[in-house]
């Protein structure tokens, strides 16, 4: 048997096989950002083999959204709606992380309550995206964040923690990649302050850590994990130096005993098979993180078998095979076939891309090796 359907712990959690639900944007909330019965039937559906889900991005205030249609962790009226979530998995023997995070500057003035300019580090230019009721839009040009701003962010993370406590979790992850607000602080292409906050890997990672200890401050450490993209320049991120900083950022990881560390691939964004499935980050803050790794590139079911036996990383996060997959892992043990994904359905809609993909067992006269 491949090593990809053996035991492992994460956490406090046993799983008896090492495919996760990566955490993907779906943009089917309903108003106010609550969760309805298509995210519940959504999350349900992908339980049916029990293991791991992250959950796509909840905001963690209320102008820290960067796209209509997301769900929200920053009111208690979400917290209902995420409850049914939560009993949908555990009723099909799943466990569930919220992964928890803040657009920062990659959001729009209609998509904030005051309408008015998205935050960030410091005042960049930059031509990135955010979805609002007009489609996908350039964001609004943000202004820096001042220094006396910050702890209300942090406090931000805390409190959507505490909510997803109340909504039936079983852990939180911070998003801290593709550009959202944390790795716009970590960057120094996005970061150019001179405060306490910008300048030194030290200054630039103190966002990241002091959220992550103030989720860990109502979870425990070992039910909070981090996700970082190190490469990937998704929302025009870059530094300097970015092999330095993220291996600093892992060792200050390191010292929390978080459940995981969370890392993207740089060809995560690219078509399947147009590059080797290599997990080159992971095999490099391998050496600077002694804990759980989950890793995930847009990689196949042979390739993460690979990743796994050689150890690269322990855990191996699918996304678009697990969209159009409900019941990816039961495939990817037995060698199914897997359906087709539909990129024209990945962002908002209806049911259509989202709850209506077969189960192998329902019909196999559309899928393919």
């Amino acid at each position: 048997m491949s090593k990809l359907f053996t035991n492992i712990k994460v956490g406090p959690h046993e799983f008896s096989h090492r495919v996760v639900l990566a955490p993907l944007s779906r943009l089917r909330a309903e108003t106010g950002g609550v969760p309805g019965a298509l995210m519940v039937e959504y999350y349900g559906q992908r339980a049916s083999e029990g293991g791991f889900l992250i959950t796509e991005s909840a905001a963690v205030l209320a102008d820290g959204n960067g796209y209509l249609g997301s769900p929200g962790l920053y009111d208690d009226s979400q917290i209902a709606g995420w409850r049914l979530v939560t009993d949908a998995i555990h009723a099909r023997g799943g466990k569930v992380f919220a992964q928890i995070y803040h657009a920062g500057r990659q959001s729009h003035a209609d998509l904030r309550p005051n309408h008015d300019q998205p935050v960030g580090p410091s005042e960049v230019p930059h031509s990135t995206m955010a979805h609002t009721s007009g489609g996908w839009v350039t964001a609004t040009p943000n202004r820096a964040l001042k220094i006396e701003e910050i702890p209300a962010i942090v406090e931000g993370f805390r409190a959507a923690a505490q909510r997803a406590l109340a909504a039936g979790f079983d852990g939180v992850e911070l998003h801290g990649a593709n550009g959202y607000l944390l790795d716009q602080f970590l960057q120094d292409g996005s970061n150019k302050r001179t405060d306490s906050y910008g300048g030194s890997f030290e200054n630039r990672a103190r966002l990241l850590l002091d959220a992550t200890r103030a989720v860990i401050s109502v979870w425990g450490s070992n039910r909070v994990a981090v996700r970082l993209s190190p490469s990937s320049t998704f929302g025009e991120m870059a530094d300097s130096d970015p092999h330095s900083l993220f291996q600093y950022v892992a060792r200050q990881l390191d010292t929390l005993n978080l459940a995981y560390l969370h890392l993207i691939e740089p060809r995560w964004l690219a078509e399947e098979g147009s590059e080797e499935q290599t997990p080159v980050v992971t095999q490099e803050l391998r050496k600077h993180f002694s804990g759980v790794l989950i890793t995930a590139g847009g990689f196949d079911g042979q390739f993460a078998k690979a990743i796994v036996e050689a150890g690269d990383a322990d855990l191996i996060a699918f996304g678009r095979h697990f969209v159009a997959n409900p019941d990816l892992p039961k495939r990817l043990r037995r060698n199914l076939p897997l359906n087709r994904y539909d990129r024209s359905t990945f962002y908002g809609g209806s049911e259509i891309g989202y709850t209506d993909y077969p189960f192998y067992d329902d019909t196999t006269e559309e899928c393919e090796a």
